[in-house]
């Protein structure tokens, strides 16, 4: 199986920032099959098409809001990935609609989507995520790890389950 993780947000914006943060500590802490890619997609929109085109299996991780209380984790499955980037909340989030508008329009959509998705407490400039959303980091992070186990490619744990220590972003 071919499979991208795809961390989207921009790191200068508060809990915007979750889905790199959550592609750098899966970087830090697992070992991945060579099916497994994992990109820091930043704030980029069509220019990842390249990336995504004809995956079997994507997985997008982001800030995204579904009016739940902030920290709140979602999951977004298959033809709804797409529409789930209608309501933004960053100007990234319009460049991954029509990245993903793109990639169905050519033939080059992955076979299978999801989105692990974390409510935001608040997009503005800053370096810290809120405390909602480093409550439900851990949380974020298992879920992705559950998903690629759940579809056979395993991640292997380079230390022993390094959770407790600090990642390059201090206490996530």
């Amino acid at each position: 199986m071919n499979v991208l993780v795809l961390g989207i947000g921009n790191v200068l914006m508060t809990d915007d920032s979750v889905g790199i943060r959550v592609i750098n500590e899966l970087e830090r802490r697992f070992r991945f099959p060579e099916s497994v890619e994992l990109l820091d997609g930043g704030t980029s929109g069509i220019e990842l098409l390249s990336y995504i085109s004809n995956r079997d299996y994507l997985i997008i991780v982001d800030a995204i809001k579904s009016d739940f209380p902030p920290g709140t984790v979602v999951k977004v499955e298959g033809e709804d990935v797409p529409a789930r980037f209608m309501t933004r909340i960053s100007p990234h989030q319009l460049g991954l609609s029509d990245l993903l508008a793109a990639a169905s329009l050519t033939g080059e959509l992955p076979k299978q989507m999801v989105l692990f998705g974390i409510e935001p407490n608040r997009v503005e400039l800053g370096l810290e995520m809120t405390e909602e959303v480093k409550g439900s980091f851990e949380k974020l992070l298992g879920v992705v790890v559950d998903e690629l186990n759940r579809i056979g490619c395993p991640p292997e744990p380079l230390e022993e389950r390094a959770f407790g220590k600090e990642s390059i972003w201090k206490n996530v």
